[in-house]
């Protein structure tokens, strides 16, 4: 069941710099949310708060709250490898283990969950790769090394590893930037089939790409370099793209700064 995310307050760390400061949004469930805006205005710091990424960082810590579903992802009783579970991570550069196979990518985190059966594994491995139209493509050498695959396909091998452990949100940070437009175009469309079982949180540089696969859009900005990056406006992606409210969104936009 896809979930629900309610950012309240939200001020990020490193140590004792404020990276981020006072983001409030709400990202519906199976919908496609774009966090746009120059580099350095912290878009993938928030993106990585969604699952707890960012406190892996030497002194990354947070204020405020992150709800899923009106549960706190930072209550003391939270895990956060199961937060994790729940909210699934696709990066920038393709990260398949290079010295596993393709199923053994999949199945990765079934195995670290403790599931064993092996008819299981293979039920799972084959509806995952169904599900990031990657099958039958590979369905003929599902044993063969899965960094031997192309570019694309390397990244569509991520997500399929990312959703093979039923993940409820699913975030991706810039993950065609490292593709050519054809493999690009196959992960947007793969974007669009997911939406309809999860919740999609995407960082991208491209602001057609964010017009095509994002129901909302989130344009994020920092007034100078060393201040905090912060939430200038969210909305309809059609709203922002068009008509939105201030000023620096549209700048940003049209291409006259970032």
């Amino acid at each position: 069941m896809a979930k629900r995310i309610d950012v309240h307050d939200l001020d990020i760390f490193y140590g004792d710099f404020k990276a981020v400061e006072g983001v409030s949004m709400t990202v519906e469930p199976r919908s496609v949310t774009a966090f746009i805006g120059p580099s350095g205005c912290g878009k993938s710091t928030v993106l990585r708060t969604l699952n707890r990424m960012h406190e892996v960082i030497p002194g990354g810590r947070v204020s405020g709250k992150v709800l899923l579903d009106d549960q706190d992802l930072y209550a003391p009783s939270m895990d956060p490898v199961a937060v994790r579970r729940t909210v699934g991570m696709v990066f920038q550069r393709p990260n398949p283990f290079p010295t596993m196979s393709i199923k053994d990518n999949v199945a990765a985190g079934l195995r670290l969950n403790g599931v064993k059966d092996k008819k299981k594994v293979d039920e799972v491995v084959e509806s995952s790769l169904k599900g990031a139209n990657l099958w039958n493509e590979v369905k003929d050498r599902l044993d063969k090394p899965g960094a031997g695959l192309s570019g694309g396909q390397q990244q569509r091998l991520c997500i399929a590893r990312a959703i093979a452990v039923s993940p409820q949100v699913l975030l991706m940070d810039e993950p065609c930037s490292a593709l050519d437009p054809i493999s690009t175009l196959a992960i947007e469309d793969l974007i669009n089939e997911l939406k309809a079982r999860y919740t999609i949180v995407i960082v991208t540089h491209n602001m057609q790409q964010a017009a095509r696969v994002s129901d909302q859009t989130a344009f994020f900005n920092l007034k100078a370099t060393g201040q905090p990056g912060r939430l200038v406006e969210v909305g309809a992606t059609q709203k922002i793209f068009s008509n939105p409210d201030e000023q620096a969104t549209e700048d940003y936009i049209s291409g006259r700064f970032g």
